[in-house]
């Protein structure tokens, strides 16, 4: 005999991130090094194939090698910083939702309107994400103070509220997840490269001050640690701004379509319910 029951719907997951950010930095360490020694330490970009010898003419690979042992560790705040942005970028774009978040904000303060429920749970099992979740739950919420006749009307209202700002709270920590790092990243780039900077221009002076005259190699390679981690350090730390500040806004979108929602569910309570 058939089972012609309908089988019940997989609801998709949602990407929550990553939360093993050390794994994550330790993997980019790897790399940089990796980088660091194979590629930009490669003997083909200096002089007579010896990594101790001045870069080639042109040779911006060797020329990167020379910036010394901070380039490595420049590299690994670089590579985070784009590790945690593509992980970013799809845990919010996950939490958004399968539509356009403000569309669906719409839709569904059009069907609490008409205090048509059902409907607005429809839109949430369809949109998915983290708006329609705390929607969902609070519309669950709402159906329960609804048969609960030993509340007062006021006490309905508070429960609603606090379903909101419950699951609210549920889901706005996993936004924010790892954006600490890449603001940390902000400041520790920029510093890194300043630290590379000053070590670089002690090699210059100690190679200007040396007996009989300057040693050439040395002083180029001095300057050369000094400007090119004074770059990747302002590159690192110019990247983590932009990474930084564009997924803050993503999420104060997020938070304010979330409490808008959240508002027009409670009018719509105590509109209809005199």
């Amino acid at each position: 005999m058939e089972n012609n029951q309908k089988q019940p719907k997989k609801v998709k997951k949602q990407f929550k991130g990553i939360k093993s950010s050390g794994l994550v930095m330790g993997a980019c360490f790897v790399l940089a090094v990796i980088i660091y020694k194979f590629v930009l330490g490669n003997p083909s970009n200096f002089l007579n194939n010896d990594p101790n010898n001045a870069a080639l003419d042109g040779n911006i690979l060797g020329l990167i090698y020379k910036g010394g042992f901070i380039v490595p560790i420049i590299q690994t705040l670089l590579l985070t910083v784009l590790s945690l942005s593509v992980e970013r970028y799809f845990a919010i774009k996950s939490a958004q939702g399968k539509g356009n978040l403000a569309k669906f904000v719409a839709e569904v303060k059009a069907a609490l309107t008409k205090n048509d429920l059902t409907a607005a749970k429809a839109l949430c099992d369809k949109q998915q994400g983290s708006v329609a979740s705390v929607v969902s739950s609070t519309l669950i919420k709402y159906s329960e103070v609804e048969e609960d006749k030993t509340l007062s009307k006021e006490q309905q209202i508070l429960a609603i509220q606090k379903e909101v700002e419950e699951a609210t709270a549920l889901e706005l920590p996993m936004l924010s997840q790892n954006l600490p790092i890449i603001a940390t990243i902000v400041t520790l780039g920029t510093l890194m490269g300043l630290l590379g900077t000053v070590i670089g221009m002690i090699r210059s002076f100690a190679a200007l001050a040396g007996a009989g005259g300057a040693d050439s190699i040395k002083l180029s390679e001095g300057i050369s640690e000094a400007l090119i981690n004074t770059a990747f350090g302002i590159a690192t730390g110019a990247l983590a701004v932009i990474s930084y500040n564009l997924f803050t806004s993503k999420i104060d979108t997020i938070t304010y379509c979330i409490d808008e929602v959240g508002f027009s569910i409670v009018q719509t309570f105590a509109a209809s319910h005199k």
